[in-house]
């Protein structure tokens, strides 16, 4: 039995990460059909079923920063986890608009897949920016403290990339930018939108 996650349904090999329950309640509506609770013990929620396509999807919260997120990993990758999508938020440090998807080419010097990221570029185009990711410890409402060599920030995704090569998981991820490092932040109805879209984009790429 794994660690932390207690579930109740079969966990597909594929599937999407997202750090707020809510955010993948709305994902697994919005990307499966007739979708069932896998999981809920300690408040995060999964979810599993067939997406339109076809294929077996796991959709699963992995809580807040990367300890969270990589225990998380371990008990999918327990349970046959063998591809992961991450689709969470991230603050610009310059350059990413608020709104814009970031496909993550390294986190602090940890990789994602290639063949994953390859497959997000194609799939989003001119909509998805690939750029490097800062996966700091706490990130504060105000910025101007962080001098990282990187495009945007947040809490998890180098944990989960570098827990994934150990774990024999194939990962990526797709952050969309929620704040910027002079604190503006994106409207809950676009950040809604920009979620869909970016999980759109990963369950496509899941699907084949």
């Amino acid at each position: 039995m794994p660690a932390r996650l207690r579930p109740t349904a079969p966990i597909a090999a594929d599937a999407i990460l997202v750090g707020d329950p809510g955010r993948a309640l709305m994902l697994a509506q919005e990307l499966l059909q007739q979708p069932k609770m896998s999981n809920h013990a300690r408040g995060l929620w999964g979810y599993t079923g067939v997406t339109h396509e076809g294929r077996e999807l796991t959709v699963q919260s992995t809580g807040m920063g990367g300890p969270s997120a990589t225990v998380v990993l371990h008990d999918l990758a327990e349970l046959g986890l063998r591809r992961a999508v991450r689709i969470g938020t991230c603050t610009s440090l310059g350059e990413p608009e608020l709104g814009e998807l970031v496909i993550a080419t390294e986190a602090n010097e940890a990789r994602p897949s290639r063949e994953l990221t390859a497959a997000l570029k194609e799939r989003l185009g001119k909509e998805g920016h690939p750029s490097s990711v800062a996966s700091l410890d706490a990130l504060h409402r105000h910025h101007d403290e962080i001098e990282v060599d990187a495009a945007v920030a947040d809490m998890q995704t180098a944990a989960l990339f570098s827990a994934a090569g150990r774990l024999d998981v194939a990962a990526a991820a797709l952050l969309i930018v929620s704040e910027t490092r002079n604190g503006e932040t994106l409207d809950d109805d676009a950040l809604e939108a920009a979620a869909k879209q970016a999980g759109t984009a990963a369950g496509n790429i899941l699907s084949t």
